[in-house]
């Protein structure tokens, strides 16, 4: 807990049984709240997160990193968190920068904080493959020049917000893919929401996950894309509902939605 808020940490996985036990065990004491959505593994993830106290939920198959993290921040919003940080458990991030997000966050200062693998020097130093590092450098100037602000790069999965972000911004009109992680946060400049960064150092290794050059491609379309209709419906040129406030949101309740509606 800081300034008296909740923090909750919550980790989507899909295959991370020998990365997970890294990252939990380097999770700060100010977390009050540790959340698993394991993504249909084909690996022992859900059994090894219980065994090590893990809130685990587990989907009945692969929807996605996007669906997964929609189960995330609904779980976490529904275990009473006022901050939510998101720490892929794949050990590519240091989880000891939470408390540092987190406190962020809490100051009211930001609504969102990204934990910056190219602030610094770490990104290439850490093993990030040239071409990624090309595409990212790329795919974030042209974004701050279409969006209207200045980060140091959008495709972090390292990220914490607050509970008001969270249950404003129309998550559920997102994509089910990697782009989900884009989309977010030009929600979030849309809905003027305050974005800070982080200097994070990220190591890459065989047992990390990280998507094949295929899957890169699609995601850095899927950024263009999103530009694009964040522009579109900027200028009025076309309504999109993932940038309109009465877009589909994550709700707590959602569970009991779902049983009164059957």
């Amino acid at each position: 807990m800081i300034n008296g808020k909740r923090i909750a940490v919550v980790m989507p996985a899909y295959n991370a049984e020998k990365t997970l036990e890294m990252t939990v065990r380097e999770l700060s004491d100010v977390v009050d709240i540790k959340i698993l959505v394991d993504d249909s593994s084909k690996d022992q993830t859900a059994a090894l997160s219980r065994k090590l106290g893990v809130r685990t939920f587990v989907h009945d198959a692969n929807y996605g990193y996007g669906r997964n993290q929609q189960t995330c921040y609904r779980e976490a919003l529904a275990a009473g968190a006022d901050i939510v940080v998101m720490v892929h458990p794949d050990y590519q991030y240091t989880p000891s920068l939470v408390p540092a997000m987190a406190g962020m966050i809490a100051s009211g200062v930001y609504d969102m904080v990204l934990a910056s693998r190219i602030l610094g020097t770490g990104a290439l130093k850490g093993g990030m493959p040239l071409y990624k590092f090309i595409s990212n450098r790329f795919l974030t100037a042209f974004q701050n020049l279409w969006l209207g602000v200045k980060l140091s790069e959008y495709h972090t999965g390292f990220r914490a917000f607050s509970r008001e972000l969270l249950e404003t911004l129309p998550l559920l009109e997102n994509s089910d893919d990697f782009v989900f992680d884009n989309q977010m946060i030009a929600q979030a400049i849309m809905f003027g929401y305050n974005i800070g960064e982080i200097s994070c150092p990220t190591k890459y290794f065989k047992e990390a996950s990280s998507i094949n050059f295929k899957r890169s491609v699609q995601y850095g379309l899927g950024v263009l894309a999103t530009t694009a209709s964040f522009v579109a419906h900027k200028w009025h040129i076309r309504h999109i509902p993932r940038f309109d406030a009465s877009g589909r949101k994550l709700t707590p309740q959602y569970y009991a939605q779902v049983k009164q509606g059957s």
